[in-house]
């Protein structure tokens, strides 16, 4: 059984095109259905205030939550916050960390949103708004869930915003596999950096892929990991420099699920990166890689 968190406050309809795919969710969801997978569906609840404020600056998140984002961290953004994306990027992260709780039941879930990995303490960055994957991760150790964990960013930028945000904790590893000189153009510095050539494709990544995460899994000891899968080192991506078929992602996406098998630690993903003007396609990339991690890792054994 595949375990989906989703929420209809995922999708939110915008007047105008914009690079950023703000119905993406919605088709990544079509697609699921479409594959017939058996899959139960969870709903979350939007984050609590309490829980983003102890990651992110109060200030920052009655900006987000008042719909009151000065114009510069908009831009900086991406898009204007009304109320429909406040209460996105509330549920977004609530997404999260219900998946890591389904995933520590049953081995591997997924929200079909979040990876808003460029999130700082006091802005957003680069389409995110709040940091779901550091929020997640502080909130399960905080409350006993887990005590160790491993956030593992495929995304094709480096995950910059959750490598400042859990900079020098102990119980948080960061991964991070990225184009090297894409965004940020500004890195910040995450427990273990892998930054790829421009056009590196399905070897190459996965070289880097198979001399990176079986070392940090054995000495970090992690008993979750929050997984960044975005898409974005496809190819045909708009916005990646990377050159990933499909069956390149797919082995990306095995490999990961079975070295979190291998040693039975439970695995959550979320969706993060993945543009173009063919959204059905970007959509499907992603379900894909649901489908991959759950065949995978037998998530089916534990529902």
């Amino acid at each position: 059984m595949l375990h989906v968190v989703h929420h209809p406050g995922y999708v939110v309809a915008t007047g105008h095109p914009g690079t950023f795919p703000h119905d993406k969710y919605a088709l990544v969801m079509q697609a699921l259905g479409k594959s017939g997978a058996a899959m139960r569906v969870h709903t979350p609840d939007v984050m609590p205030r309490e829980w983003l404020e102890a990651v992110h600056d109060p200030a920052y998140v009655d900006e987000v939550l008042g719909c009151a984002v000065p114009a510069a961290k908009q831009r900086r953004i991406g898009f204007a916050i009304d109320e429909r994306i406040s209460r996105r990027s509330q549920l977004s992260p609530g997404g999260t960390w219900l998946a890591a709780k389904l995933a520590l039941q049953h081995g591997y879930a997924a929200n079909s949103a979040g990876g808003s990995h460029h999130a700082l303490a006091d802005t957003g960055a680069g389409y995110c708004v709040f940091n779901d994957l550091a929020l997640a991760a502080h909130r399960l150790i905080e409350e006993g869930s887990a005590s160790r964990i491993l956030i593992l960013d495929l995304d094709v930028h480096q995950g910059d915003g959750t490598a400042a945000l859990t900079a020098g904790r102990g119980d948080i590893f960061t991964l991070s596999i990225h184009a090297e000189k894409n965004f940020p153009a500004r890195k910040a510095r995450s427990s273990l950096d892998v930054g790829l050539a421009d056009g590196t494709g399905d070897t190459g990544y996965l070289d880097a892929l198979a001399g990176s995460l079986p070392t940090a899994l054995d000495h970090f000891g992690p008993d979750l990991i929050l997984l960044q899968a975005g898409v974005d080192p496809h190819a045909d991506d708009k916005l990646g420099r990377l050159s990933l078929t499909d069956e390149g992602l797919a082995a990306r996406d095995r490999f990961v699920a079975a070295e979190a098998r291998r040693r039975g630690i439970p695995l959550a993903s979320t969706l993060g990166g993945g543009y173009g003007a063919d959204r059905e396609a970007v959509a499907l990339r992603h379900a894909r890689t649901i489908l991959t991690l759950s065949a995978t890792i037998g998530a089916g054994a534990a529902a």
